[in-house]
């Protein structure tokens, strides 16, 4: 029995969630049910090596009553009272979910929507808008597309859950990929689009990216209502208004039209005899153009002047178009956060009114992603490597294009049979941004023993809990205060900060957006595993939404590749594995069995080939190289470690053979270099899958183990894959690393060269002291994690400030919190460091000589 509770309040709507199991003891197959009698649907989302249960996912309806908390059992689930049907014909797909019925057919997203026996909605479909320059160049015009779907593939189709996927491109460009789900007796569909820049950046300009739905309006224009939403409620007007007039209708009457019900008579003959002489709104738009404001604005009808209604700041997103007999509301997720976005109404007083969500607001300037700067005249190598010193920018001719990102965004739309209510709006307006989620207790995390070495905090280690708490509501506020939002931007955190200008470097080559840069999403992640909070849930789940869409490649020739921290995400020549590292995401896949998020990784799972098209170390290596498929250049850090992951992630989740036979191949040949890790770098064919073990250099780096290796080599040692040999090269590499130059000579021959980043290094020595039982090494180890040589974050808090704190400062833009010593790489490896001692090695943390800092909060 697994206790399953909310990961913040009790919710109504249909939720899907994930649950890890310990090795062997679920065996495939197994069927699950929830103990009170609530049906819930299953699936394994991936199996250990023994073939038992891994992670498994689970889904149950919407409820008006939903349980405090859920046992989930082993057994039959219940039927719904109403399952969701699927019916696939040659030329449509037709859901039903309880009264609502969702016809689906090409080249529309949906063709049609009913509530019982009437058309609610009717032509659901993407539409975009694409000009040929930027905006300062005049006369530039717009042409509008209707995207069309070509192909719709059914994922799941009930009891509980159905999902279907479709895709298709915007005409000839922006490829795109929409998920919808529905749940048995729901009368919402979530909405998971996701698309792809394919676009010239000079001469393709995105200036409207929405989706549009058409909703039958019955109902006589004073019985036609439109919400949308703001901040602390709903604009709340009907189409013909009753309110306000010279002469009164009534007071019901007034009361009933703002609440949303039917007027179904008016007794004041001087109001009701004049209502064709009472003007119709007939289009809304919410703009919101920044993070901070949006405007609004109706007018009577084309060709007639806006009229302006009081604005406001951020706009949840959602709204509602239809009348007493019938309407739909919209809404897209993270809506102020996502700007530039905007919600549209269009002729609510004829017979179809548009409802569309904008991704991206025709308001706004046209998305431009031209590279920005002219290059600097670096055209070489060596210039290209001179500004890297100066800037930290990878430039390079080309490779700062856009081509291949991609951004995905939740939407949902919902239909009724009347006017909802303020409190029913407001309830559904939260729902969209905040979906539920189920999930275990950290406890019963641990207890499965997924993702490798984390534990629980404890009483015993409050300073080091207190630094990890400070570090995470640090970038919380900076998010806040440096509004790090936006359509390309939210989910990121910039990388380095500017004590002179009292910003963050978000103009300064290298040092702009981390782009995944030392592992903050494992940070996020581990620390969420052990915490089970729901802020740090959902900061880590919109880092992945980030770093999973706009850091990587989808298509073209660096497809499966990430792009280093740039000023733009996209702009640094450096294309690596390291950024698209499929260890990033598969927290969130796991957690949440988010079908886009396996996509990702599954994009990567033989990203092994994208090494013929772009050679990572080209401007720096020491060697004669040339890109050879039976010789291909492999680091065995920051490139295994990422291909590991991938291999290891398309196993576990598809029975991959392919990926299985990659990654046990390469494990058993890493152990045979005669040197193991250290060796730096091995040749891979790409034919066989397998490394040139005849390699007998030594050459460490400073970054190879800091973008998920220790994590994935923690993972695959636990899982016991028979390697003879792995798990003692894993351990030389991580015990000599910090060991004194004349120790590692001795075992070597030579001293290691490159050694930096120390207390980050720290967690390797705890991993070796814990598995071998060398009680020297521990203490090593937490000596190099709180105060030694190379320990930027120590070093500056200890010595700088008596206390790790933020100072206020004045007399910028805005007021800001700052922490001038905290950079990202320095937070994310200290965290990470932390997590693992804490867990490999707790009992030595006072056995290593010097001074630990305390938070003065902290019991003596």
């Amino acid at each position: 029995m697994t206790t399953l509770q909310w990961l913040e309040t009790p919710c109504k709507q249909g939720v899907t969630w994930g649950v890890p199991w310990p090795r062997g003891t679920v065996a495939e197959g197994t069927t699950f049910a929830l103990a009170d009698g609530t049906p819930v649907q299953s699936w394994t989302t991936a199996t250990w090596p023994d073939g038992s249960i891994k992670w498994s996912a689970h889904a149950i309806g919407p409820s008006e009553q939903p349980e405090s908390s859920y046992e989930l059992v082993t057994g039959s689930p219940a039927t719904p009272a109403a399952p969701v049907q699927v019916v696939q014909t040659d030329d449509e797909v037709r859901v039903t979910s309880g009264e609502v019925t969702w016809v689906l057919k090409a080249p529309h997203l949906i063709l049609s929507i009913k509530y019982y026996d009437q058309t609610v909605v009717q032509d659901v479909r993407l539409v975009s808008l694409r000009q040929d320059g930027p905006d300062e160049d005049l006369g530039r015009g717009r042409q509008q597309t209707t995207a069309t779907v070509e192909t719709i593939t059914v994922e799941q189709d009930g009891p509980v859950r159905a999902v279907v996927k479709l895709d298709g491109k915007h005409g000839d460009w922006l490829p795109f990929s929409v998920r919808l789900y529905f749940y048995a007796g729901a009368t919402d569909v979530r909405i998971v689009h996701s698309f792809i820049w394919d676009g010239d950046p000079d001469r393709d300009f995105l200036a409207g990216l929405g989706l549009s739905a058409d909703v039958v309006m019955r109902d006589e224009p004073h019985n036609r209502h439109i919400r949308l939403a703001g901040p602390a409620g709903f604009l709340t007007e009907a189409v013909r208004g009753l309110t306000g007039l010279r002469r009164d209708p009534g007071e019901h009457v007034r009361q009933a039209q703002v609440a949303g019900d039917a007027v179904e008579e008016i007794p004041n003959p001087e109001v009701s005899t004049r209502l064709r002489l009472i003007p119709q709104w007939n289009d809304y738009t919410l703009d919101q153009s920044s993070v901070d404001g949006f405007t609004l604005r109706k007018r009577t009808g084309p060709g007639h002047a806006w009229v302006t209604i009081p604005a406001g700041t951020r706009s949840p997103g959602y709204g509602y178009v239809g009348g007493v007999s019938g309407g739909l509301g919209f809404g897209l997720r993270d809506f102020w956060k996502l700007h530039p976005t905007r919600l549209d109404i269009r002729n609510a007083a004829t017979d179809f009114a548009t409802a569309t969500v904008w991704m991206w607001s025709p308001s706004a300037p046209a998305m431009d992603v031209r590279y920005w700067h002219d290059g600097m005249d670096q055209d070489s190598h060596a210039e290209q490597l001179e500004g890297l010193e100066i800037t930290y920018e990878d430039y390079e001719p080309g490779f700062g294009n856009a081509h291949g990102i991609a951004r995905t965004h939740e939407l949902t739309l919902r239909v009724h049979d009347s006017t909802p209510s303020a409190d029913e709006l407001a309830e559904h307006a939260a729902l969209l941004n905040s979906p539920g989620l189920l999930a275990v207790a950290p406890a019963r995390l641990l207890e499965a023993g997924v993702f490798g070495s984390w534990s629980l905090p404890t009483a015993d280690d409050q300073d080091i809990e207190a630094r990890l708490n400070f570090l995470f509501q640090y970038y919380v506020g900076q998010r806040e205060q440096r509004r790090w939002y936006g359509f390309w931007d939210y989910g990121d955190v910039m990388h380095t900060y500017d004590r002179d200008r009292h910003t963050w470097r978000y103009d300064v080559g290298g040092y702009a957006w981390d782009n995944s840069e030392l592992s903050p999403d494992l940070w996020l992640w581990y620390q969420y595993l052990r915490t089970g909070r729901a802020d740090v849930f959902r900061f880590a789940e919109s880092m992945t939404r980030h770093t999973s869409e706009v850091d990587i490649h989808h298509l073209g020739r660096w497809k499966g590749l990430g792009s280093r921290h740039n000023v733009q995400h996209w702009g640094c020549s450096c294309k690596q594995v390291r950024i698209s590292n499929a260890i990033y995401r598969r927290f969130f896949y796991y957690l949440t069995a988010d079908e886009r998020t396996g996509d990702v990784m599954d994009e990567v799972a033989s990203v092994e080939e994208t090494f013929l098209v772009v050679d990572p170390q080209r401007k720096v290596r020491p060697d004669v190289y040339s890109v050879d498929p039976h010789a291909l250049s492999i680091e065995l850090g920051v490139d295994w470690g990422a291909l590991a992951a991938a291999w290891l992630t398309r196993w576990e989740r598809h029975g991959d053979e392919r990926a299985r036979a990659r990654l046990v191949g390469t494990m058993t040949d890493v152990a045979a270099l005669r040197y193991g890790f250290l060796t730096g770098n091995a040749r891979l064919d790409l034919s066989t899958g397998r490394f040139d073990t005849s390699r007998r250099s030594i050459a460490v780096s400073h970054l190879s183990s800091l973008f998920g290796l220790p994590e994935i080599c923690s993972e695959l040692i636990d899982l016991d894959l028979d390697v003879p040999g792995f798990e003692k090269a894993w351990l030389d590499y991580c015990r000599l690393y910090l060991l004194p130059p004349e120790q590692q000579a001795a075992e070597v021959g030579q001293p290691l060269q490159g050694i930096s980043l120390v207390q980050a290094h720290s967690r390797l020595a705890a991993y070796a002291a814990a598995r071998t039982g060398d009680a020297e090494l521990a203490r090593l180890a937490w000596r190099k994690f709180f105060i030694d040589d190379g320990d930027q974050l120590n070093r500056n808090a200890l010595q700088r400030e008596a206390d790790w704190k933020t100072t206020t400062i004045d007399g910028g833009l805005m007021p800001i919190e700052e922490a001038a010593f905290v950079s990202t790489n320095g937070a994310s490896q200290y965290a990470l460091a932390a997590i693992q001692n804490l867990s490999l090695i707790p009992e030595h943390r006072n056995d290593r000589g010097g001074t630990a800092w305390r938070s003065p909060d902290a019991p003596s």
